[in-house]
């Protein structure tokens, strides 16, 4: 229940309205009447068909694929809202696009997720709220305030579930060890890295085991699977080490390209993510299963909207 006298909204983009709609039902609310739709060209045309001055407002988008179109409709909508005189915008991004641009890792690159920071903010947003990104520094790129949650006790809890506390937590690479320090704990598991290198995007090689996996289950845990090639090569080099079995977790299951076809001939058991990306018929294959961190994000709004403390669902 909420026990704020201000007004709240919960505004839906077209990349994830079944989340969005979770979201709303979790807070006991309907989504703003509206239609995000197209022009003849192909231009975005935003229509709000009830009235949100004053309100604190929070629109839900992943920036999925279609990766710029989604930009667009979050940068538009935003812009429309502050038109409209909201009181706030929160940009609710469950999946933040460019996030592994984070750097110069060559001369000449870009830093596109400091880009796409500016462009939320000079849209009008006045907080954002995402979960688990690639790179964690990329919460100061934004002058404005940023919440940043944890899917971890949620994975933990089905892995947990399933039988895996006491096994083998895996990190895919030395940069991801934080994180699965993270679930190794709430599990009283042990820790593995995979060493490997990447001689080109989206391609990795798996060069060594560092930890002991020999006749233990393990569990690689990442922030997301794109391509899914470090995790299939990762899978059968623990099985090859000894491991008696093998499943991975993410927050974020990108699945693009050959991801889907890679999983279902290796030897993975079992691949869990959450929803902040949707699954479409065509990839939801038997080895994936989807959690949902709807109730979360919901929790979040409503901490945010009543002023209260978010770092409690950080624990």
């Amino acid at each position: 229940m909420l026990a704020c006298h201000r007004k709240l909204k919960v505004f839906s983009c077209n990349s994830n309205p079944e989340m969005a709609e979770e979201i709303a039902v979790n807070l006991g609310t309907t989504l703003v009447k509206s239609c995000v739709g197209r022009f003849s060209d192909g231009e975005i045309r935003v229509q709000i068909h009830e009235s949100i001055r004053g309100a604190d407002v929070f629109v839900i988008q992943s920036l999925v694929r279609p990766v710029h179109d989604n930009i667009m409709e979050l940068l538009i909508v935003i812009d429309a809202l502050r038109r409209a005189s909201a009181r706030s915008i929160t940009a609710v991004v469950p999946y933040y696009a460019y996030a592994r641009q984070d750097r110069k890792a060559q001369p000449r690159e870009p830093i596109a997720a400091k880009l796409l920071a500016n462009l939320i903010t000079a849209a009008g947003a006045t907080r954002v709220l995402t979960i688990d990104l690639h790179a964690p520094q990329i919460q100061g790129f934004f002058d404005i305030p940023l919440d940043h949650l944890k899917a971890a006790p949620i994975l933990a809890q089905h892995l947990d579930a399933r039988g895996l506390r006491g096994c083998v937590i895996v990190s895919p690479d030395v940069g991801g060890v934080t994180r699965a320090r993270g679930i190794a704990e709430h599990l009283d598991a042990t820790l593995a890295i995979v060493d490997k290198r990447r001689p080109r995007p989206n391609v990795s090689e798996v060069m060594n085991i560092i930890g002991e996996v020999k006749g233990k289950p393990c569990v690689i845990v990442d922030d997301l699977v794109d391509t899914a090639g470090t995790i299939v090569q990762a899978a059968k080099a623990l099985l090859d080490a000894g491991a008696t079995e093998v499943r991975g977790c993410c927050t974020h299951g990108v699945l693009s390209g050959p991801a889907i076809e890679r999983l279902k001939s290796s030897v993975i058991q079992e691949l869990v993510i959450t929803n902040t990306i949707p699954v479409s018929a065509h990839d939801n294959i038997d080895k994936i299963t989807v959690l949902s961190v709807a109730p979360l994000f919901a929790e979040a709004i409503r901490r945010i909207y009543e002023e209260l403390s978010v770092s409690i669902l950080f624990e």
